[in-house]
């Protein structure tokens, strides 16, 4: 069965004062194969963000149904994920253990004895381990996002979804991250990120989901993309000048 199935998804955003609405989202669908690892690529405001905020409610789709492990969103499914936004927010006034205790909390993963135990071994992951009584405010960019990072994988979560995971990391941060995800999906957690960048695709990921435009442009194997799609660039670019034709150029 596969952990995320997303039918049909439609989204428009209402236009203000002396605006037209906006549709972002055309029948987007794709799936997840459980335990696998599938990038979400596609460029700046192609619909990556938008797509993922549908997926957990934060922005209501106009239409459209989403699945986890077969099943709508529900307590259930929530304690199963670890998710990751684009932009986390962390509570500057915590320190990184008062940070990861309080998604351990929220999750329901388990007794104080257990996270006492977890916290550490996650921030040694993250290579937050030296700084776990600091408070967040004295951390750096990356520090912040390798945190945020932290706290999507304190519960042991079967599935990830990951914003943009590797935004503001500089190379050695970029690595890490790389090796923790390599390691979760080991461990048998099906990962779902995105990026705009291939060449992490390449290296990670056994599924792709192309979006551009709001439309979804391949779902399946990253071999069978580059196979449809030696030249993304190109492609992107075609499919681009295809949908501006299709609507008379208004988007």
């Amino acid at each position: 069965m596969p952990m995320l199935v997303v039918e049909r998804l439609n989204k428009t955003f209402k236009g203000g004062l002396f605006e037209k609405d906006r549709q972002v989202l055309f029948d987007v669908s794709f799936s997840l194969p459980a335990g696998e690892t599938c990038g979400f690529v596609g460029g700046n405001g192609q619909g990556k963000t938008t797509t993922i905020k549908c997926l957990f409610e934060f922005i209501r789709a106009d239409s459209g149904k989403v699945l986890f492990f077969g099943n709508a969103l529900g307590p259930k499914e929530k304690k199963r994920i670890g998710y990751l936004p684009e932009r986390p927010y962390l509570y500057e006034f915590l320190t990184a253990r008062e940070f990861l205790r309080l998604h351990w909390d929220l999750s329901q993963a388990g007794s104080f004895s257990e996270f006492q135990e977890m916290a550490p071994k996650v921030l040694k992951r993250v290579e937050l381990d030296h700084v776990i009584d600091r408070p967040l405010r004295s951390f750096s960019k990356g520090m912040l996002q390798r945190a945020g990072l932290a706290q999507a994988l304190i519960h042991r979560p079967d599935l990830l979804i990951l914003d943009e995971p590797m935004s503001g990391l500089d190379p050695d941060g970029r690595l890490l991250v790389k090796e923790l995800l390599r390691d979760e999906k080991k461990r048998g957690a099906g990962i779902f990120f995105s990026s705009h960048l291939l060449q992490d695709m390449d290296e990670l990921c056994s599924h792709l989901t192309v979006i551009d435009g709001g439309r979804i442009r391949h779902d399946g194997t990253v071999e069978g993309f580059r196979n449809e799609h030696p030249d993304l660039e190109q492609a992107f670019r075609a499919w681009r000048l295809k949908d501006r034709s299709s609507t008379g150029g208004s988007r």
